[in-house]
């Protein structure tokens, strides 16, 4: 068996309350997932049946085009009645003159453009796939989804950044959503068949919508493979270390926080492989009483192949696609991004591992300072950006994690001057088991954000915090997976 580890927007959502309810139907669920005579030391199941990588009972691309529809007509309806200044008043000149007009680069506010929109995405991206879209087709619902909201959803000119968040940064956070969703649903992890699709509800809104219509039909049970999993919950506060706020006008203030993690399809997994987009995909995300969503990423691999060296190395390389939002008080990174990168495991002794991810690439990236004192401090555009994830885990004791993001500075399109622009964030934590699924943890968390504008005497940014939390793991292995 495997003992598993596991605006308010312009567009009518509210993403804080939308990843509120999926963080508590996600904990409650992984709750329930370890039994009371779980090994301390994660194990694997190696003698699943052979089932097909996507065996889908129903598929209809008509089904899913209307209710994308459907839901943007509802949405549309709603922004224009409650919605100040209104640009949602849509005719039929304004989808003509959006029709012959230049995209451009729009200047919403960064919650709506980097959360709002992705969330958006995602809700085209989970109606797709839960009518029996593959992942790939799925993203071009999602693709096409954002193309007529861009034109006949608002009145204002279609843009640039909306197109790419929307639709590809929806896509890498949707699927992660769906496919925890109906994780839920497989495994069950206790809950009543009720509960589970409540759960599931509320983890992926699209994906419990048609779970409730045609009967069903439009949403079978999906085959998951039974992926090597590793999750945790943690709760409590940091406090303020060091910070300098540059041309930040934002308070600085000690936090109240929830972080929720999930690893999905780690390798060294017999039996498991590889084959579909995101059969291995990380999931963070961290709320706090002072920004509401602190951060958010959802990072999976889009093509890739399993390796291994002598007994005690396993891993899997290939294409990542990624989406991360960062907002920690006083500066906010956003990017929609694709790398080159490996996750591997290796056993240094029979009670310890190494788990690890490096990867590479490139997104499109927004970035800008929080409440800033003067203009001129925005960046969108393409830039370099980088990852490195370490985990060294004591089986039964303990682990020690340590995780390295960053967003590489250059001349990227920006709306005002020309300026240079890097954002580093880094996190050091040790969790220690007290009892079965509980511990501590103690976490470092850094932010810091170095940048040049022409009219703003300011070069960096940094907030750093110190916090003591409350920890669930959902298994009492830490994560090592054994083969």
């Amino acid at each position: 068996m495997v003992a598993k580890d596991i605006k308010k927007s312009r567009n009518g959502f509210d993403p804080h309350r939308c990843a509120c309810a999926a963080l508590l139907a996600l904990s409650a669920a992984a709750g329930h997932a370890a039994s009371a005579d779980d090994p301390l030391q994660d194990t694997v199941r190696d003698d699943a049946p052979a089932r097909p990588q996507d065996d889908r009972l129903y598929k209809s691309y008509g089904a899913a085009a209307l209710e994308i529809l459907g839901f943007q007509f509802v949405l549309n309806r709603v922004d224009h009645a409650f919605v100040r200044p209104d640009d949602y008043d849509v005719s039929v000149g304004s989808i003509r003159r959006n029709l012959h007009s230049s995209w451009v680069i729009d200047q919403d506010p960064f919650k709506i453009n980097q959360l709002g929109h992705p969330y958006q995405g995602s809700v085209y991206f989970g109606l797709a796939r839960s009518n029996g879209m593959t992942f790939w087709e799925s993203m071009g619902f999602a693709f096409a989804g954002s193309a007529v909201w861009e034109i006949a959803g608002e009145t204002t000119p279609p843009s640039h950044n909306d197109q790419i968040t929307t639709s590809f940064g929806g896509s890498f956070l949707g699927e992660a959503l769906y496919r925890m969703a109906n994780l839920v649903l497989d495994e069950g992890y206790g809950l009543s068949p009720q509960w589970r699709e409540v759960a599931a509800a509320a983890v992926s809104p699209p994906l419990g919508f048609n779970r409730h219509t045609a009967g069903g039909r439009r949403a079978a049970p999906w085959v998951s493979n039974s992926p090597a999993l590793w999750g945790r919950l943690q709760l409590g506060a940091g406090g303020v270390t060091s910070s300098n706020v540059g041309p930040s006008l934002a308070p600085r203030n000690n936090e109240v926080a929830a972080d929720f993690a999930l690893d999905y399809g780690l390798p060294g997994q017999p039996g498991y492989s590889w084959r579909r987009p995101f059969d291995y995909f990380l999931f963070r995300v961290r709320m706090s009483n002072v920004q509401g969503i602190e951060s958010l990423s959802s990072r999976g691999m889009l093509l890739g192949v399993p390796y291994g060296a002598g007994a005690n190395l396993r891993g899997i390389a290939g294409l990542y696609g990624s989406y991360d939002y960062l907002a920690p008080q006083v500066f906010r990174v956003a990017s929609t991004g694709l790398s080159l990168g490996s996750n591997a495991q290796l056993w240094l002794s029979e009670r310890y591992a190494l788990q690890g991810h490096a990867s590479a690439g490139i997104g499109y990236t927004s970035t800008g300072t929080n409440q800033p004192s003067t203009s001129g401090q925005y960046h969108y555009g393409f830039a370099p950006q980088a990852m490195l994830m370490l985990r060294l885990i004591g089986v039964d004791r303990f682990a020690f994690e340590l995780s390295a993001l960053e967003f590489f500075d250059g001349k990227l399109t920006s709306p005002g001057p020309d300026g240079a622009d890097r954002v580093f964030r880094g996190d050091a934590s040790l969790t220690w088991r007290v009892s079965g699924h509980h511990a501590v943890t103690l976490k470092y968390l850094t932010s810091r954000r170095k940048f040049a504008f022409e009219s703003v005497p300011e070069r960096q940014q940094r907030r750093d915090t110190v916090g003591l939390y409350y920890t669930y793991q959902f298994g009492r292995g830490f994560g090592a997976v054994n083969w």
